[in-house]
């Protein structure tokens, strides 16, 4: 693999903390610096329970892709 990893951390998605109730959804839009034309994102919400149990929540690789050029994966 000739690419760059880059690992990041940190309380909530884009500066919210949702409260999410069974069944309901949280939408958001964000992006990240590239230093190549197309790079893939993946890994883990990690999410707590009312009563504060913590679980993981994956999150299925997808690409992120330059605008104007061929998406890689999705």
């Amino acid at each position: 693999e000739n690419g760059h990893l880059e690992e990041v951390r940190g309380p909530g998605v884009v500066g919210e903390k949702p409260d999410l109730a069974p069944g309901s959804s949280y939408q958001y839009t964000s992006g990240c610096p590239l230093t190549t034309p197309s790079g893939i994102m993946t890994g883990h919400y990690t999410m707590r329970e009312e009563g504060g149990r913590l679980f993981d929540v994956e999150i299925p690789a997808f690409s992120l892709d330059m605008p104007g050029t061929r998406p890689l994966a999705n």
